[in-house]
């Protein structure tokens, strides 16, 4: 854990919350009137959460700010962030804690309902952030609606940010501010489909970003980077260690073993392959309960260089 002197070398905002996974045989469903399914799994995290906890358990000093409602909910939350040694700092929402309902079939995709719940007037009070900000050596954003008024302070810093767009397809306005004003930008391949290099150009184009990574589930990633040409250079993926259970968190994982490299001064493509085995490894069970850690990832990049 991270003192009152020392920095945070990631302090993340916003995301956190608890999905409710469904397993069923397949997807889409069958429509029907009930389907009997395996038990049914509450697992707290989210996209922040989830970013949280495998940065903490690659060894980094993190900080997670957001908002959290009292409820049985925000409970678990608060329970699983402590378990994983996460210094969790929350405001309370009158709202609740932010929800979703995972199905997720037999191969581990998933199909996710969200219940972000914030109302649009939601904002984090700058007195109660900006001391975080400037112990900080890099800011993670969620998509949050309120965590877009932080750039400004964030800009003025001159501290580096990275955000998730998650299924952005490149057209709607919700994502668009995170993609211009952010420095290292993910998302999924999946919104965009065949258009995804045109949408990573676009980032790049109207924005600050000096790299874009979209992941591409068992079809690996692709990384762009400012100097490195217009087209998307292909990431392998990489074998997960065993049985797929659950790719939940994967592109979370991803995020981390990618702010791990960059901690350690790596290159975009050592990280982005650093983020493929993080990803790959947190699919072997159920929920963000797969956290690797650095020696892990370490050996396992040692491995991939030999082979």
């Amino acid at each position: 854990m991270t003192t009152d002197e020392s920095p945070y070398d990631v302090l993340v905002v916003g995301g956190s919350g608890v999905d409710t996974v469904v397993r069923v045989d397949s997807l889409p469903v069958p429509l029907v009137d009930s389907l009997g399914v395996e038990p049914v799994r509450e697992w707290p995290g989210q996209t922040g959460g989830n970013v949280a906890l495998g940065c903490r358990a690659l060894g980094m000093d993190v900080k997670f700010l957001d908002f959290v409602g009292e409820d049985w909910v925000g409970t678990m939350l608060r329970e699983r962030l402590a378990k994983g040694d996460v210094d969790f700092e929350p405001l309370i929402s009158p709202a609740g804690t932010r929800r979703a309902v995972n199905l997720v079939d037999a191969t581990g995709h998933r199909m996710s309902f969200y219940d972000g719940r914030d109302p649009a007037d939601l904002r984090m009070p700058r007195e109660f952030y900006l001391p975080h900000l400037r112990r900080a050596r890099h800011v993670h954003l969620s998509i949050s609606h309120f965590t877009r008024f932080l750039y400004d302070d964030i800009e003025e810093l001159g501290l580096p940010v990275s955000t998730d767009l998650h299924d952005w397809d490149g057209l709607a306005e919700h994502q668009r501010e995170f993609a211009r004003r952010s420095d290292l930008v993910f998302l999924s391949a999946a919104g965009a489909g065949e258009r995804i290099a045109d949408v990573m150009r676009g980032i790049l184009r109207d924005g600050r970003a000096q790299a874009v990574i979209a992941t591409a589930g068992a079809g690996g990633a692709y990384l762009l980077a400012r100097d490195g040409g217009s087209t998307p250079r292909h990431i392998p993926a990489v074998t997960p260690p065993g049985p797929v259970v659950d790719s939940n968190g994967a592109g979370d994982a991803f995020l981390c073993g990618f702010l791990y490299g960059r901690m350690r001064g790596l290159d975009f493509g050592a990280c982005a392959r650093l983020g493929a085995s993080a990803g790959a490894y947190t699919c072997t069970a159920g929920g963000n309960l797969a956290l690797i850690d650095a020696a892990t990832l370490d050996s396992a990049q040692v491995s991939r260089s030999g082979s």
